[in-house]
């Protein structure tokens, strides 16, 4: 076995050998296994153990086997311990999901603190057809179907080419010692369920089994770049970036054919679930919405249009918010960014940039969403407009027009359209005006 992951090492990731690396080791046989190869290999590694406080005193005893075995082979060991029940019910998540968010937040917090290059667990071949079960009965798109990947920005896993019973045998006829987790023999949970109960009737079967999938695993990923390839060409005609703001052609995905697959395809990353919701957004009227933990997805006319969820969404729960800027402020950060500074002269203006008469101003000013009704007197025209119509002219989507803010005087008349157009009755009269204010708005 020690030949073999050699041979792995030097032709997957021949630059490991001058790097700083991280092993996550929780005491079991997969991670130590790892640990005593590549410090054989001479390889430039240290320990790094969580302790999730799920297992009382035996949680504790896991700790103390690691830093024996840092102790051991004289390499750094590094420790953390979480209240992880009691941050599962405040998160209100389940317990495993929250060890593994507290684990790898962690070791990246580790690997940047002390300069590491890499963290290196011991997922195996086993671990991977596990995985697979897993999202083949909760349901997955391909990418659910590949495999744990190799390699995951700097997480690394050496050893998904060999078995579990590779790894035990290694372990026995090397007298190394391991802690065993009594929990891995529960079936309480899914993937031991799978394990234990599953898998084995899968062996008996084809007792070839992790071979096979390991070639199925390979036409899986290669089936998957096919589509990945396709998806990219497909792009250039579905998919339109304006002002950071990314659109989807309805006409386009209309003649695709199976629009409803590649809607999938094209927005599995920003965590959609309701795919059929999705597909029907092609035929809803506008302003229709489906949203995922993280984005919003909007009919809007002629597209479909994608956005992030505003983390601070309590600005938009109503348009009757109003946040006041008091006389002689030099900036703002909440909501937006916003610079004043006294100036001598007249500036170029731009949709950045706009220059008022200070003693036309009425303070406190106000910053605020627009409502229906709203009026203004744009530069340049004669007269008064409506916003609606406003945005209507300048073809704004409904996303955009949320996004609106504007900068109005204490007695609520709008000075600007921030980012877009300043109003009339606010231009510099140069015979009266004596004090200028410019006005940046900071994106």
């Amino acid at each position: 076995m020690l030949q073999k992951l050699s041979n792995i090492l030097q032709q997957n990731f021949p630059f490991l050998k001058e790097k700083k690396l991280l092993i996550a080791i929780s005491g079991g046989i997969d991670s130590v296994v790892l640990t005593h190869l590549l410090s054989d290999l001479n390889f430039n590694i240290s320990l790094a153990h969580c302790n999730f406080n799920l297992r009382n005193t035996e949680s504790d005893l896991d700790t103390l086997f690691v830093k024996e075995l840092a102790k051991k082979l004289q390499i750094k060991c590094f420790t953390t311990s979480f209240e992880t029940e009691k941050i599962a019910k405040e998160n209100k998540e389940s317990t495993q999901i929250t060890a593994r968010n507290l684990r790898y937040t962690w070791f990246q917090e580790t690997l940047q603190e002390h300069n590491f290059d890499f963290v290196l667990t011991a997922h195996h071949a086993d671990d991977n057809l596990e995985t697979f079960l897993i999202n083949l009965t909760r349901g997955s798109g391909l990418d659910g179907f590949t495999g744990i990947p190799e390699v995951n920005g700097n997480i690394i896993r050496p050893l998904l080419k060999f078995s579990r019973n590779e790894i035990e045998s290694f372990a026995k006829e090397n007298d190394i010692a391991w802690r065993e987790d009594q929990s891995n023999a529960s079936i309480k949970y899914v993937r031991n369920k799978i394990r234990h109960k599953i898998l084995p009737v899968l062996k008996e079967i084809n007792p070839s089994l992790l071979d096979t999938f390991s070639k199925t695993i390979e036409h899986l990923k290669e089936s998957a770049q096919i589509i990945d390839d396709s998806i990219e060409e497909i792009s250039k005609n579905v998919v339109l970036k304006e002002n950071g703001v990314t659109k989807f052609k309805i006409d386009k995905l209309q003649q695709l054919s199976n629009p409803k697959a590649y809607l999938y395809q094209l927005l599995e990353t920003y965590n959609f679930t309701e795919f059929n919701d999705i597909y029907n957004l092609l035929s809803a009227q506008s302003g229709k919405q489906v949203f995922s933990k993280t984005h919003v997805l909007l009919k809007d006319r002629d597209f479909l249009i994608l956005s992030k969820k505003e983390p601070s969404s309590k600005y938009h729960k109503t348009l009757e918010v109003r946040f006041q800027i008091a006389e002689n402020t030099l900036k703002i950060e909440d909501p937006i960014h916003l610079s004043f500074k006294e100036v001598r002269e007249q500036l170029i203006e731009n949709k950045k940039t706009i220059c008022v008469s200070k003693e036309n101003l009425k303070y406190p000013l106000i910053v605020r969403k627009w409502k229906n009704g709203d009026y203004f007197y744009p530069a340049g025209m004669q007269g008064k407009k409506k916003l609606s119509k406003y945005f209507k002219d300048e073809k704004l989507s409904l996303l955009e027009k949320q996004n609106i803010w504007l900068l109005c005087s204490a007695d609520d008349s709008i000075i600007w359209i921030i980012g877009m157009r300043k109003d009339n009755r606010f231009k510099i009269e140069t015979k009266t005006s004596k004090t200028y204010l410019k006005i940046t708005f900071l994106q």
